[in-house]
């Protein structure tokens, strides 16, 4: 869905850019030359005016000839607008909203988030190569992602594995490279999308301190949905999974971690899926006072 937008956007500006060229270099100068010559007509053939009549009419005639035809009129105006949001969605931020309750309880249904395009590398838009390496995501970052079984859909998930490490799942306790990620509770959540209360747990990946639902007494059973690329580097025993994540690729898990399908179903996220990290709330039209940050 963002790459059909984004493949609009850029087919917007090209058409828009080619129509302000034309109009700038050639045509305009065209335009004006005739309006002059419309002008210089007037004035010879206005017999019987008087001098203000004369101005206006001439000045009529002017504005008449030198008027663009609508399909530059609009490409010229739009061309502009077309490149700035073009060149703020991809270089900068981009805005995206959220689908589900996955990412409970930072992020809720309805949230408007923005995502930022630049702290991860600069890519190329549309064909989406990264041409300037800045930085990785780090274990704990919010990331929007394209999802490795259909590309055309957009994920949010929060990072938890990174090139190298080794992820295990297993009964609700989650461990990176042998050490358990430490988590404490933290009261409870109602989670509307079930009408039930889950247990809220704070929990620390890396450096960053963030909430979490967790049923710990519900069965879990974890299976992949997909045989995806690195499958050989995951074993799934017992309701739990124990992977490697390979080189170039991130492991993600929502925050929901009971009502999350994510790197323990279908796997792992490439570099070249990662579209950024997401790191404000800019709207909620039912829940306005979300607005803000959010680990």
């Amino acid at each position: 869905m963002s790459w059909d937008f984004a493949l609009i956007l850029f087919v917007a500006l090209v058409a828009t850019g080619i129509v302000w060229c034309l109009d700038v270099f050639r045509l305009r100068a065209r335009r004006v030359a005739r309006a002059e010559q419309a002008a210089e007509a007037c004035r010879n053939n206005a017999a019987g005016l008087d001098e203000a009549a004369l101005r206006e009419a001439c000045a009529q005639a002017y504005e008449r000839a030198a008027r663009p035809p609508w399909w530059i009129e609009y490409g010229v105006s739009f061309f502009p607008v077309i490149l700035f949001v073009f060149v703020l969605r991809s270089f900068v931020v981009e805005p995206f909203r959220i689908p589900s309750g996955s990412m409970l309880p930072t992020l809720e249904n309805g949230d408007l988030i923005l995502v930022n395009k630049f702290q991860y590398g600069i890519r190329l838009p549309v064909i989406d190569r990264k041409v300037i390496d800045i930085g990785s995501p780090r274990r704990g970052d919010v990331v929007v992602f394209r999802y490795p079984v259909d590309p055309d859909v957009d994920y949010i998930k929060r990072v938890v594995g990174l090139p190298g490490d080794v992820i295990e799942y297993r009964n609700k306790i989650l461990t990176v490279n042998g050490q358990e990620v430490p988590r404490e509770r933290d009261g409870d959540y109602y989670e509307p999308d079930r009408a039930v209360y889950v247990g809220q747990y704070r929990e620390r990946l890396g450096e960053v301190s963030h909430r979490i639902l967790l049923n710990e007494n519900s069965p879990q059973d974890l299976m992949p949905i997909v045989r995806f690329p690195g499958y050989g580097q995951c074993a799934y025993s017992g309701g739990g999974v124990r992977c490697t994540v390979p080189p170039g690729h991130y492991f993600m898990m929502g925050d929901n971690r009971d009502n999350s399908l994510d790197s323990r179903y279908w796997g792992f996220v490439p570099d070249a899926n990662i579209v950024g990290r997401a790191f404000f709330i800019w709207m909620n039209f039912g829940s306005p006072s979300r607005i803000g940050g959010f680990d």
